[in-house]
């Protein structure tokens, strides 16, 4: 009996133990999850997007007259004041090289002129003549009216021919200026450069900075020629700085003059702060990274922040700007990372003691983290962070943090 007894021990508790493995084999095994909680907050909603520091006021300086440029005597960077700095010099351009053909012709024009100026003054030796013998007549015209041998309409016609002499003489001797003015004329045709011809009479324009501000920008610092209109350097302050973003013409629809905006990423410390002064009215098209045409808007902002805050920031510096299309202090809120599709509803797991409920929600407003929530959960509910395929209605779970 005793032998039967110990027998029957040793069965039942190896059959406990048998039981207890397969319970613990069989059992469900809850699925360790990332939770988070439902809170109520601020909250905002912006647009992303690199942007471009800029001077406000640049002031390009264009060179008045056609000529050279010679070489630059400012610096980028250096500090010129309005009226007293020279930031460009222009002096008059170099003739221009004759090739074979281009120097025959000059040299028969000037051999035109010439002989063109040789009959003016042969003109006028007889004019002269012309001009001498008509005094004459008049005088002797003038003695014989006096005495009364002469009548006064013979005097008068005498008169009139000493002043048609008079009157050829003067044609004469202008026409001898003009073929001396085209001989010059021709004779400059051939002056080439470097000659040295024109080096005495050429004069420079000294060009004045036209405000107080830094040199941003020189077209080139050396010796060029330059038309009239070509711009030549660029001056303003760079301590006045603005900001431009080119934005989706969608998402500039939602925005207005005066929106808030962090700057970030700018390489110094912090965030500053920027509104919007300005919208384009027109957009254009800009190619994205990925080929996509899109229509973009130019937005220009200004900084909030103290000038010593970002005093670093230049002209063309890059930065990231977020700018703020709604935002709201107090808002029932829930991570992006919990939400999923189920048909058209957004849905999301609620831990509910210790088991998963898919529970449908009514989204709000969204940014890149969380979810403004209308309807579905309340302040303090638990929901599952990135739902696994490990995840459906009624599955145990365990919060990772308490493993």
């Amino acid at each position: 009996m005793a032998f039967s007894f110990k027998k029957i021990v040793s069965w039942t508790i190896g059959a406990a133990v048998v039981g207890a493995g397969l319970y613990f084999t069989f059992q469900e095994q809850p699925v360790p999850v990332d939770v988070a909680h439902i809170t109520s907050g601020p909250m905002e909603v912006t647009i992303d997007a690199d942007g471009i520091t800029r001077v406000r006021n640049v002031f390009e300086v264009s060179a008045p007259v056609s000529g050279t440029a010679l070489r630059s005597p400012v610096e980028v960077g250096e500090f010129v004041l309005a009226g007293e700095t020279v930031v460009a010099i222009i002096e008059p351009s170099q003739p221009v090289f004759l090739d074979a053909r281009s120097r025959l012709q000059a040299e028969a024009a000037i051999k035109e002129a010439e002989a063109a100026l040789h009959l003016a003054e042969l003109n006028i030796s007889a004019v002269e003549a012309n001009y001498k013998f008509a005094t004459s007549q008049y005088d002797r015209a003038k003695s014989l009216s006096d005495s009364g041998s002469l009548s006064t309409n013979a005097l008068d016609e005498v008169e009139l021919l000493q002043e048609q002499a008079r009157t050829a003489l003067a044609l004469a001797l202008s026409e001898r200026t003009l073929r001396l003015s085209s001989l010059e004329r021709a004779k400059a045709m051939l002056i080439e450069p470097d000659t040295g011809e024109i080096a005495q009479e050429s004069c420079c324009i000294e060009i004045l900075a036209p405000i107080d501000g830094s040199i941003l920008s020189i077209a080139s610092r050396s010796e060029r020629a330059v038309m009239a209109g070509g711009q030549l350097v660029s001056i303003g302050l760079v301590d006045d700085l603005e900001l431009v973003v080119d934005l989706l013409s969608s998402d500039v629809v939602n925005i207005a003059t005066g929106a808030m905006a962090y700057v970030e990423r700018w390489g110094g410390e912090g965030v500053l702060k920027a509104e919007i002064t300005r919208i384009e009215p027109s957009a254009f098209t800009k190619i994205s990274a990925l080929g996509i045409a899109e229509q973009r808007v130019r937005v220009v902002l200004g900084f909030n922040s103290p000038d010593e805050d970002y005093r670093a920031l230049g002209d063309g510096f890059r930065v990231f700007v977020r700018v703020v299309e709604w935002h709201d202090s107090d808002v029932l809120q829930i991570p992006i990372s919990s939400l999923f599709r189920e048909g058209d509803s957004w849905m999301v797991f609620k831990v509910v003691d210790g088991t998963a409920q898919s529970v449908a929600v009514d989204i709000g407003q969204r940014n890149a983290s969380i979810a403004e929530v209308l309807d579905g959960v309340i302040e303090g509910d638990i929901v599952i962070t990135h739902p696994s395929d490990r995840i459906f209605n009624g599955v145990l779970t365990v919060n990772r943090n308490d493993l």
